[in-house]
């Protein structure tokens, strides 16, 4: 009988409505019993809507914020995709164990000037961590939701540039011949598609 051998995770990236540092005070409060503000954000999904106040809410808080700062379409539906082509699902499921393409560009990639590349870079891959964030329960939730990190809309625009300007060497031990080069290529493509929606982007993990 043959052992079988579980997918590798691969990622995804969701146009972003609302910054997470502005969400996660009203979430804790929310957490607690305390609705009243959540609830007044302009589009939030039934499921926020329909909180009791003074009751705690079923929802965690990284559900809650899924929830609250994705920009969803209109009728509740899954956001437009950032990408249409093949960039999506080349960085979403890249060929090295992790399937991490933004850990590995922060691995194998060499910094020569001070652009923020390294820091946009480790915002996306790890920003709602406890030890980056400062606080706990915003990135694993029910039912296998793992948020990674973000980065808003002007934090994307300079991403996308520093990218662009070169000012960065690769890894001479990179250990897949040519992968930061393919990364940074589709990341860039997926960066401009958020650019043009004006929005930001969170990187999320699916096991």
């Amino acid at each position: 009988m043959s052992r079988y051998i579980p997918p590798s995770p691969f990622h995804t990236f969701e146009p972003l409505r609302r910054d997470p540092l502005e969400l996660i005070p009203l979430i804790q409060a929310s957490q607690g019993g305390d609705h009243g503000e959540l609830k007044n954000l302009d589009g939030v999904p039934a499921s926020i809507l329909g909180l009791v106040e003074g009751e705690k809410p079923e929802l965690d808080a990284a559900m809650t914020l899924f929830l609250c700062s994705v920009a969803w379409k209109s009728d509740g539906g899954m956001p437009e995709p950032l990408d249409k082509g093949v960039s999506r699902e080349r960085i979403g499921r890249f060929p090295i164990e992790g399937g991490n393409a933004i850990a590995y560009l922060l691995d194998h990639t060499i910094e020569k000037a001070e652009d923020g590349l390294h820091d946009f870079l480790a915002k996306l891959a790890l920003g709602l961590d406890e030890e980056f964030l400062g606080e706990a329960g915003f990135s694993h939730g029910a039912g296998g939701l793992e948020l990674c990190g973000w980065l808003d809309a002007k934090e994307v625009r300079s991403l996308r540039r520093a990218i662009q300007r070169g000012k960065w060497a690769v890894d001479p031990e990179e250990p897949l011949d040519g992968g930061v080069a393919d990364a940074f290529r589709h990341l860039t493509i997926l960066l401009r598609g958020v650019e043009k929606r004006g929005c930001g982007l969170l990187m999320r993990r699916h096991a």
